[in-house]
């Protein structure tokens, strides 16, 4: 105890002695030396900025005397990245020069610290907050589906899991400021329980990201990061409604923040429901309706020191589960009203535009409180995130006791992320971290697919960057153990209404036994090595070679029982062994006022790749265990991914910009582990096809003083047909291939002095109304009569959807 006082009142002393800090200076236009009112100066790494005054002043209070990079930003106007030692320096002015396009940008993710986008070895991307708001989106992965390299499998316009280059689920590790989203990402029928309105931006890497985030992160990170503290002195937020056209979506959502001498809170609130969606083929299509609530805050503290926050959100969502079951004859829609499930009537027209919540529906739960910390000691940093998760997920699947969930799993995770970054010297900069988490998982329903469970992961790692002249290098190693555990699960009939549930040792007598103890050790060593050279300020080139890792889930290991809302009776392998990645990348980006543009070309190698195989009885037909449900197992291969990714960006003015995208992603499965290859099965499921999304948008500079930021655009993307498919056992069909016309106008409404009164945006998606199916919508396999007249199979995507959204700010001394 005595040594721990002494060490305490050292590093009291250290801070104290530490002597407050501040930055201030002008922004200005390079041209004209007028000043630049409003551009932002942000310090990522501190999270704190401020905003220029009427004049161009800014003014940063209550900074360490260490060195960050400062990012000062302002639309129209190239962002300037400057490193900058606040020990040395309290005063920096900046002249901004005009540009059409950005040159560069700072994130966070994938890195031990912040890091400018051009100097990071692996293939990143990143969504702006005004891009979130001009564009149309249903949930917070539709924000990015579009983009290169990126997909998402959805289950209607509401369920939707991330992709990238053809790997999800356990394989993409999506984060919310930095801290793991754990919410049993191995399920299809549900999305991520993050509200898509407590989000600012988004960082993405396509590639290995397993050296920095350990297990679940070998395809690629996606980071949602919340909005920044708002600058001192200050109360900002917004009020916003949203309606959308196809499914009736009601939207809205306040959100408000303030900071007073470094003492930052914000908060947000949001509420949407939309009644089941439609399109040209299906009509409205029942079970994709929903209902959801979010809240979310924050407090915080910026000093000297550093910052520390302490942050919580609750994520609420009522989500019918769609089976597709129609009438033989008329093709409407029918519906599940008895256990015995020997008739099903037709969905009523009444029933199908009714915002209420069927009794066959999922409810999610999911609550998150974490604390986010990092203390400047000197010239070394130390980062600590601890966070504390509980998502609960129950599916109501017995129409006759509508009160009674099916499944019903509680899963409970804490995680720990430790990082010391050691004083830079020569260029060399050394971060030494340590991350994991410890897992809970009990089931409390009727319907069994995976035991109850616990595991604790650990993976200390280090990461070694530096610079030499125009050459930027980073490597680093790590190694992750996860020690996993399930119980035996017994259970009985409960002799009130004939439904399983668990029975408890030693009441054990004449029950069944669905799961069988396992306990198990996964570990392995991750690494990767890249560079970035800059060839001239506008030409840079990117290579790295990544190992990644990832321990199998919990379903691949020991699923067996129904998949709720998949139709699949699910079986998983005891025997599996990690997941190991071998990936190259290749990359080359140049950038000017005019033309921008990147190429990124990817291979990826899996040793003990894991994929869903479907189960054939001894006649060669679909195996049933459980009537109206398929017979699916996990099996294991060798599997290559490659393809690329490419963008070009045109702005011949700087009221033009004709904005264009291809990516590609091709994969093998190599078999192996005693899978067989043919014909049908040597593609692998899943792949997205070759998508271009092309958008000309055009800034209309308004004459009048009444109007400002007003934008018109048009976008096409267009899907290639996919033929790659994993058609063994009719497990997965070729899809054809669509275009799809997109638009969108908006506007700033302000009053005479130029202050925004109002923002509006009118978006629309599909305006031409094609019918069509996604490759990654598993609504495509939901035909119970797949041989009927119309010579269509499956439920089809959403039609045409307007969107009408109204944004009030609100600002307060």
């Amino acid at each position: 105890m005595k040594k721990i006082l002494i060490i305490c009142v050292l590093i009291l002393t250290y801070q104290i002695s530490n002597a407050q800090n501040k930055l201030t200076g002008k922004v200005t236009d390079a041209k004209t030396g007028e000043a630049v009112a409003g551009a932002t100066v942000y310090i990522p790494e501190l999270k704190t900025g401020t905003i220029a005054d009427e004049t161009g002043t800014y003014n940063l209070e209550n900074l360490p005397k260490t060195r960050v990079i400062v990012q000062v930003s302002f639309l129209g106007y190239k962002s300037i990245i400057e490193n900058i030692n606040l020990a040395t320096t309290t005063s920096r002015d900046f002249a901004m020069v005009q540009a059409i396009t950005e040159m560069n940008e700072v994130v966070v993710t994938g890195s031990s610290r912040a890091t400018e986008i051009t100097k990071a070895p692996v293939p990143m991307i990143t969504v702006s907050s005004r891009e979130l708001q001009q564009n149309l989106n249903t949930n917070v992965i539709d924000a990015i589906a579009k983009l290169p390299g990126v997909s998402a499998v959805t289950t209607g316009p509401n369920v939707s899991k991330p992709f990238i280059h053809g790997l999800g689920y356990n394989r993409v590790l999506t984060l919310y400021d930095g801290v793991r989203q754990e919410g049993q990402q191995w399920g299809d029928e549900h999305g991520i329980e993050i509200d898509e309105n407590a989000v600012d931006h988004i960082e993405i890497v396509k590639g290995p990201a397993s050296l920095i985030y350990g297990s679940d992160a070998l395809a690629g990170v996606i980071n949602m990061l919340p909005p920044p503290p708002v600058p001192d002195g200050t109360i900002k937020g917004h009020i916003e409604t949203n309606y959308q056209t196809n499914n009736g979506l009601i939207a809205a959502h306040a959100a408000l923040g303030g900071n007073k001498n470094g003492l930052n809170w914000a908060g947000v609130v949001s509420h949407k429901q939309a009644t089941n969606y439609q399109n040209r083929y299906d009509g409205r299509v029942y079970g994709t309706a929903f209902n959801e609530t979010d809240l979310s805050g924050h407090v915080g503290l910026n000093k000297k020191w550093g910052y520390s926050d302490l942050n919580f959100s609750v994520f609420n969502d009522l989500q019918e589960i769609p089976d597709g079951s129609r009438d033989s004859l008329t093709r409407k829609f029918t519906k599940q009203i008895t256990e015995a499930d020997t008739f099903r009537p037709i969905v009523s027209d009444a029933e199908l535009d009714s915002y209420k919540i069927t009794v066959l529906h999922q409810h999610i739960q999911h609550y998150r409180l974490y604390s986010s910390n990092n203390f400047i000691l000197g010239d070394s940093k130390l980062g600590l995130v601890l966070g504390y998760q509980q998502n609960i997920r129950r599916e109501f699947s017995h129409p006759q006791y509508p009160d009674v969930p099916g499944l019903y799993l509680n899963l409970k995770t804490f995680t720990y992320d430790v990082k010391y970054t050691v004083p830079s010297r020569d260029g060399w900069e050394t971060t030494i971290g340590l991350n994991g988490m410890y897992q809970n998982n009990t089931n409390k329903g009727t319907e069994f697919i995976i035991p109850d469970y616990n595991q604790f992961e650990i993976g200390p790692f280090v990461l070694i960057t530096e610079t030499i002249g125009k050459l930027d290098l980073s490597a680093g190693a790590r190694y992750d153990t996860r020690v996993f555990k399930n119980d035996a699960m017994y259970t009985r009939p409960d002799p009130l209404n004939g439904f399983d549930r668990q029975v408890n040792l030693p009441d054990t007598a004449l029950a069944n036994r669905p799961f069988y103890s396992f306990n198990h050790t996964f570990s392995g060593i991750s690494a990767s090595f890249g560079a970035t050279y800059n060839i001239t300020k506008k030409l840079v080139i990117k290579a790295n070679i990544a190992r990644g890792f990832r321990s199998p889930n919990i379903a691949e290991i020991s699923a067996n029982g129904v998949h709720p809302g998949t139709l699949i009776y699910q079986i998983g392998n005891t025997a599996f062994k990690p997941e190991f990645t071998l990936q190259e990348d290749l990359g080359i980006s140049y950038l000017s006022d005019h033309i921008s543009g990147t190429l990124d070309l990817f291979n990826n190698n899996i040793s003990n790749y894991i994929f869903n195989q479907k189960l054939l009885n001894h006649l060669g037909q679909d195996s049933v265990i459980i009537k109206g449900n398929q017979t699916f197992k996990f099996q294991q291969a060798k599997a290559q991914l490659n393809g690329f990714d490419a963008n070009i960006d045109i702005h011949p003015y700087d009221w033009l910009h004709f904005e264009n995208s291809v990516s590609a992603t091709y994969a093998l499965n190599k078999g192996g582990n005693g899978i067989q290859i043919n014909d049908s099965s040597k593609y692998l499921p899943f792949i997205p096809p070759l998508h271009t999304n092309t958008e000309l948008r055009t800034n209309i500079k308004s004459k009048s003083k009444h109007f400002s930021s007003l934008y018109l655009k048009i976008g096409m993307d267009y899907y290639a047909r996919q033929n790659r498919v994993y058609s063994a056992d009719n497990t997965e069909t070729p899809t054809p291939g669509y275009v799809l016309y997109n638009a969108g106008i908006g506007a700033d409404i302000t009053d005479s002095r130029g202050k925004v009164l109002v923002s509006i945006n009118v978006l629309g998606s599909n305006i031409t109304n094609v019918a069509y199916q996604s490759h990654m919508s598993r609504l495509k396999y939901f035909e119970p009569y797949p041989n009927n007249p119309t010579g269509r199979s499956g439920i089809y995507n959403m039609g045409r959807n307007i969107s009408f959204k109204i944004t009030v700010p609100l600002a307060l001394k």
